[in-house]
């Protein structure tokens, strides 16, 4: 069916973060909007409330913190190049997703080729001598 005469019914909220690719399933969109890390417009939703175009999302993902504008209604997953065309991202998320992404790059990180679970005795006093160092 051509997409010029496809009818725009009313789509779940969940539905639409699904098809525009901010969750990998449905259930996980759902799960998410219900601990609370999708507003609409402002307000806490709810998995079953209905989206439309013009509406506000700000959506906490494992990708990050997105906060878009619904430009397009569709239940169907397609293709992430298909999906972007569904929401417009606001410039300050961009931004502070990318400023995240380098303070991410730049934070030390401490991998030690010993450490499988429990530090052993010897480790936990190399640990807090290092810790002392540190204060001194």
């Amino acid at each position: 069916m051509d997409e010029q005469l496809r009818p725009i019914n009313p789509i779940r909220l969940d539905k639409w973060l699904w098809a525009a690719r901010f969750f990998k399933t449905r259930s996980l969109a759902s799960t998410s909007i219900d601990a609370g890390h999708v507003h609409l417009n402002d307000e806490r939703a709810k998995p079953a409330r209905n989206v439309k175009v013009g509406d506000r999302l700000r959506i906490l993902s494992p990708s990050g913190e997105f906060i878009v504008t619904i430009l397009k209604l569709d239940d169907r997953r397609g293709p992430a190049s298909e999906a972007h065309l569904l929401y417009t991202e606001t410039d300050a998320s961009q931004q502070a997703r990318e400023a995240r992404r380098q303070a991410q790059k730049l934070a030390p990180v401490f991998n030690h080729p010993d450490i499988r679970g429990r530090p052993t005795k010897k480790w936990r006093r190399q640990l807090h001598y290092f810790e002392r160092k540190q204060d001194e």
